[in-house]
């Protein structure tokens, strides 16, 4: 992330923290404020994003999965395969030292 999408994100949080409506108007004046120098734009998509989407909606589901019924149905198709799999593999044989002619405890 870039300096002027995080401190757009910080000034859209303290507006919809404090219950004030997100315009890009505000999100400018709260980073002149804090002396925070970002592209024009930045304010402006921030609002419109804010428009569309609640900001609360979205910081209460971050990294929350859209579908949580899909990896599970996958996971137990998976651990039905598995054991299938595991029968047909032999166990590879571990090798001893004294193919080497050596020993670590001599």
């Amino acid at each position: 992330m870039s300096t002027g999408e995080i401190a757009c994100s910080y000034a859209a949080m303290i507006l919809h923290d404090d219950g004030i409506p997100i315009t890009a108007e505000k999100i400018a004046t709260l980073l002149k404020s804090a002396n925070v120098n970002v592209e024009a734009f930045w304010p402006n998509l921030f609002a419109k994003l804010a428009e569309k989407k609640d900001l609360g909606e979205l910081t209460m589901n971050v990294g929350c999965g859209g579908g949580a019924a899909a990896p599970v149905g996958m996971a137990a198709a998976a651990t039905a395969a598995a054991p299938a799999a595991e029968e047909k593999k032999p166990e590879p044989e571990e090798e001893s030292d004294d193919d080497m002619g050596i020993s670590l405890f001599d």
